[in-house]
């Protein structure tokens, strides 16, 4: 069902400063952040329930470098950019111990590997569920239940895609099982394990990093940034954006 509007408030982070707060979350309580860019918005646009999953999530942090140059050159608004493959690699550089319990749903067994070997973790906890799995019940049961058992976990990356990691998060909130602090990040572990080559820094920091990451896919991607992209377009008008503005770290 389409809407007349559509509002949404993104919380007002860069990636040092979430790093920063993701790193005093703790995990004696629940919590889960979205990541969106262009393409998630329209689908919160177009669709009721993923707009009840954002409702959901703690923190909404902004992914998208172009969409932030395109609301100051339209709307004058100054957004903090939080890309989730900048964080991940962030929180896995300078802030994952060890021996904290991280759990991985998503991407591949040599992946985790090479996670494990990279960032000498001990307690990596890796479950990928099949192709499709949010359109079986038992499938989505099992990776629940198995991100259950790992808690209390310091980080969760759910790397599945949207809006079948987004699912998940918010799942393990309704069922109140689970504590520590879930991350939908899509694509960061494959660019963080190398599986997928992030855009030059110059194209990352204009904001064009889609036509990069096109280029790569094109199979995948030319359709979701040349035919569902332009629509953001005539949406934006009919969006409200506001800013939740970061806390001081402390």
């Amino acid at each position: 069902m389409k809407v007349a509007d559509a509002q949404i408030a993104l919380d007002d982070y860069d990636v040092a400063q979430f790093t920063e707060l993701a790193a005093g979350f703790g995990s004696e309580r629940y919590a889960f952040v979205v990541t969106p860019n262009v393409d998630h918005l329209i689908r919160y646009y177009d669709d009721t329930a993923f707009r009840a999953l954002y409702d959901d999530a703690a923190y909404i942090l902004l992914d998208s470098r172009f969409l932030s140059h395109l609301l100051r050159i339209t709307r004058g608004m100054q957004l903090r950019v939080c890309p989730g493959s900048d964080l991940t690699a962030r929180l896995f550089g300078e802030v994952i111990a060890g021996d904290d319990t991280v759990v991985l749903i998503g991407g591949s067994d040599a992946q985790a590997r090479q996670l494990e070997e990279r960032y000498r973790l001990q307690r990596l906890r890796h479950f990928n569920p099949p192709m499709g799995f949010v359109r079986d019940p038992d499938a989505v049961e099992a990776c629940l239940r198995f991100i259950e058992a790992q808690s209390p976990f310091r980080f969760c990356f759910l790397a599945v895609g949207c809006p079948q990691q987004e699912l998940l998060a918010q799942q393990l909130k309704a069922r109140g099982r689970a504590r520590g602090l879930a991350l939908c990040v899509g694509a960061a572990i494959n660019h963080l394990t190398g599986t997928e080559r992030r855009a030059p820094r110059w194209m990352q920091g204009m904001g064009v990093e889609w036509v990069y990451r096109m280029m790569q896919n094109p199979g995948r991607l030319v359709r979701r940034y040349l035919v569902r992209g332009p629509r953001f377009f005539a949406l934006l008008q009919r969006f409200t954006i506001g800013l939740r503005r970061a806390e001081e770290a402390s």
